[in-house]
């Protein structure tokens, strides 16, 4: 995809949705990292609906601790692998407070030094708490990337090395959020909305897919 194609991409997603935000539910850093960390093969919905009662109770380190790995199973039980989250979580917790003094570090390094947290987890933690402009590739930005031409790879890290090249300011900040909400809603993996997508034309993927109805 041409540089100014890029730059119309962007701007198009970001003219729909001005201020694109997570669809995880958090109230502070730490509570951020672990609905993260929980949303690992399983939907924002589900977290959400699994840690809303969690995050009343459960918004530090040291409450998650006392909560405990069983306590804590009770919350996320309906949620997929919830058994080696729940033992990912309470191990993270541990070290959050022995190394950290409670707080989570603004540091990718120490991020994915958390059990659980990988270097797609610790770019939305940066990304949403603490305002960095990285690009977490999940499943959905790993499919729009490639579908649309916009940066092809092999894999998650080959796609995020070209997004971080080719996404220009002043989308950076929200590219994460763009592209997920793109390939969530409209650029779907069996059927790709594209007769209500903004940026069709500028999309290499063939052939475009007809609104439903449309004559063949």
């Amino acid at each position: 995809m041409k540089k100014a194609d890029v730059f119309e991409f962007y701007r198009r997603l970001a003219e729909g949705d001005p201020a694109p935000e997570t669809e995880l539910k958090w109230t502070n850093p730490y509570t951020l990292v672990v609905a993260v960390a929980l949303s690992a093969q399983a939907t924002d919905v589900g977290v959400n609906k699994a840690t809303r009662r969690l995050f009343e109770e459960v918004d530090t380190p040291a409450k998650m601790l006392e909560l405990g790995e069983t306590g804590l199973k009770e919350h996320i039980k309906t949620i997929g692998l919830f058994n080696t989250k729940a033992k990912n979580v309470i191990a993270a917790a541990q070290i959050l407070v022995d190394r950290f003094g409670g707080e989570v570090p603004e540091d990718r390094a120490a991020l994915e030094s958390l059990p659980g947290v990988g270097r797609k987890t610790a770019n939305v933690v940066l990304n949403v708490a603490f305002g960095h402009e990285t690009i977490a590739v999940d499943t959905h930005i790993f499919r729009v990337s490639n579908r649309t031409g916009l940066a092809p790879g092999k894999d998650v890290r080959a796609v995020e090395d070209k997004l971080e090249k080719v996404t220009p300011q002043p989308f950076r900040a929200g590219a994460h959020h763009w592209l997920i909400l793109h390939g969530r809603y409209i650029c779907k993996a069996r059927k790709p909305e594209c007769w209500r997508c903004p940026v069709a034309d500028l999309c290499r993927f063939r052939p475009k897919t007809p609104p439903p109805g449309a004559v063949a």
